[in-house]
């Protein structure tokens, strides 16, 4: 089946058949790596993208639901080739591990700070609920959405 949706800002078309997630199109379709594909059950937020705004697991979405839709993923978060500052705090504090479950984070706090420019400790502790990081105690990561808050 074909779909037509706008990807960061491009509208794009796609072939998908009806049971792909939003996950496969976005990275083997139109070649978007930066959402991971880990648990696939939509329990570590790996895969998170922004559906019209609304940060969802693109895991449990199927392609086929975002037709017509927004989707901005970690990718389409920079602008005019600089880079988010959630993107730049990442970087900076050193929250970035492995790597993995960093995109979904990263989109996660976007969304967070587009909602509410000076969360509380506890806002952002349940606005990241939904992510898991392997490798780290999370220190960085809520260092990093601090700085991103505070420009």
């Amino acid at each position: 089946m074909n779909i037509e949706l706008r990807v960061n800002g491009e509208p794009r078309e796609l072939e998908v058949w009806e049971g792909e997630s939003l996950l496969f199109a976005l990275r083997e379709r139109l070649g978007l790596p930066g959402s991971k594909n880990a648990c696939e059950q939509g329990e570590c937020g790996s895969c998170s993208v922004m559906l019209d705004g609304k940060l969802v697991c693109s895991c449990l979405v199927l392609a086929a639901q975002a037709q017509g839709h927004d989707v901005v993923t970690v990718e389409g978060l920079a602008e005019d080739g600089n880079l988010h500052r959630v993107q730049e705090a990442f970087a900076e504090t050193g929250a970035v591990q492995c790597g993995f479950c960093t995109p979904g984070f990263v989109v996660a706090t976007a969304d967070l700070l587009a909602r509410n420019a000076d969360p509380s400790e506890d806002e952002l502790r349940e606005a990241l609920s939904g992510n898991l990081c392997r490798c780290t105690g999370y220190a960085k990561i809520f260092d990093a959405v601090r700085l991103a808050a505070s420009r």
